[in-house]
């Protein structure tokens, strides 16, 4: 039985990271199918060109761009704002085809307000420096995110224990990895109250996140719509009301998982095990 939509009117991803193992694309694939939304802001980070590799690309991530493609036919607009991971997508900034725009940065309207909406890797200063260092890294968090699928498969299907999060446990527990978040909303409030935005929105740090930043200078709503890897979270728009939506708390996709496309329907515990091992074997 399918879903009925909910009308939302403005819709933000981000760090989807399409093309990679930690992409969780029929969890995606499911949200967007159980909403109607009158504007998508794709913030960066969509399709993974950094990690991309031409045998690694499951039919559940291709589904979701033309879930994406279907409605741009059906006349929503989608802004594409490249990221650092799809920046080979920023000579393309400024095309504009049909309801389809790609940019680097957008202005919102929302009401008599606006909203700076940019991905945030800008404010990265080892993308600025040192990028073969961010790329090293982006190869080892893929692999923290298989090494910890094969950990929760042995500890929910064996010990029948609840799943973890091992590199939310590493950034939670590395103080300048706190220090860094928290200087990134501070910098992305501080440069949108000059510019007098009430909203600023930003992907990047993976962090969902809405919330007031007051400086000396004035104060403005911070937004991060967080990923499709860990956090499977989005930014909405409805009734004068940004929300944050998290996958994992909607009851109603709980209750229809089945909604999802029949042939991305999940393997056998004895299957699910030997991919793991694959993909981590083929990583490595």
């Amino acid at each position: 039985m399918k879903l009925q939509k909910r009308k939302v009117d403005v819709v933000v991803l981000s760090d989807v990271h399409l093309g990679t193992y930690g992409c969780k694309a029929k969890e995606l694939l499911q949200y967007l199918k159980s909403i109607d939304p009158a504007k998508l802001v794709l913030n960066g980070d969509i399709i993974d060109i950094w990690q991309f590799k031409k045998n690694y690309w499951p039919k559940s991530h291709m589904l979701v761009i033309k879930h994406i493609t279907t409605l741009l036919t059906q006349g929503v607009p989608v802004h594409y704002i490249t990221g650092n991971h799809d920046e080979m997508m920023r000579k393309f900034a400024g095309l504009q085809m049909g309801n389809l725009s790609i940019q680097n940065k957008l202005i919102l309207d929302i009401k008599k307000d606006k909203a700076w909406v940019f991905h945030g890797d800008v404010f990265d200063v080892s993308m600025q420096h040192s990028k073969w260092i961010a790329k090293l890294g982006a190869i080892g968090y893929d692999f923290l995110i298989l090494f910890n699928r094969l950990v929760n498969f042995f500890w929910e299907n064996i010990l029948g224990r609840s799943k973890v999060s091992l590199s939310k446990k590493i950034k939670d527990s590395v103080k300048r990895a706190v220090k860094y978040l928290n200087d990134f909303e501070l910098t992305a409030a501080e440069i949108a109250i000059d510019n007098h935005y009430k909203y600023v929105i930003c992907g990047h740090v993976h962090k969902p996140e809405i919330r007031n930043i007051q400086t000396d200078k004035g104060s403005v709503t911070y937004l991060n719509s967080g990923d499709w890897v860990e956090n499977m979270s989005a930014l909405e728009y409805n009734k004068g009301e940004w929300e944050l939506y998290r996958y994992a708390e909607d009851e109603l996709m709980k209750i229809n998982a089945s909604y999802a496309e029949d042939e991305m329907a999940l393997p056998n515990k004895q299957e699910l095990f030997k991919n793991l091992m694959k993909e981590l074997t083929f990583v490595v």
